[in-house]
């Protein structure tokens, strides 16, 4: 986590091991997990930051725009690794997200994510927003980072 003097934050890292199920027949770590990774590491900047990105009982959601890897070594059963995501750029109504999965210092991939906020009705139908003053308020763009 990167605590700015302005309290917001910008990035937030965390460790893992591969789990046995994460794996393919030939004992690499699939592709699709990653995303998880990904994902898993999102949230925990928001926990940081003392939010939940699933805002129960309101109409507001963060689905994905996008979402993609870079693949650059392979991961297998019980490797340690650092999933570091990055607040790339903050718009009116997205956030992007950078993303590097490291082992031992060495770059095992690199992705990249947007949400966007929404409001949901009853029909289920969703409507970009911006995204709530004491939402973005929490988060600023990681330094080094552009839009």
């Amino acid at each position: 986590m990167t605590l700015s003097k302005s309290s917001r934050w910008s990035e937030h890292r965390i460790r893992r091991r591969v789990q046995f199920h994460e794996t393919d027949a030939a004992g690499i770590v699939h592709f699709s997990c990653f995303f998880r990774y990904m994902e898993e590491a999102e949230h925990a900047l928001w926990r940081e930051a003392g939010l939940s990105i699933a805002r129960g009982h309101t109409n507001i959601g963060f689905p994905r725009l996008s979402a993609g890897f870079d693949f650059h070594r392979a991961l297998r059963f019980e490797d340690e690794f650092e999933v570091c995501i990055r607040i790339a750029a903050i718009a009116e109504k997205t956030i992007r997200y950078t993303c590097l999965l490291t082992r031992n210092g060495d770059r095992i991939a690199e992705g990249t994510l947007t949400i966007i906020c929404v409001s949901t009705r009853a029909d289920h139908s969703m409507k970009a927003m911006a995204i709530p003053p004491e939402i973005a308020d929490r988060f600023e763009v990681a330094i080094g980072e552009g839009s």
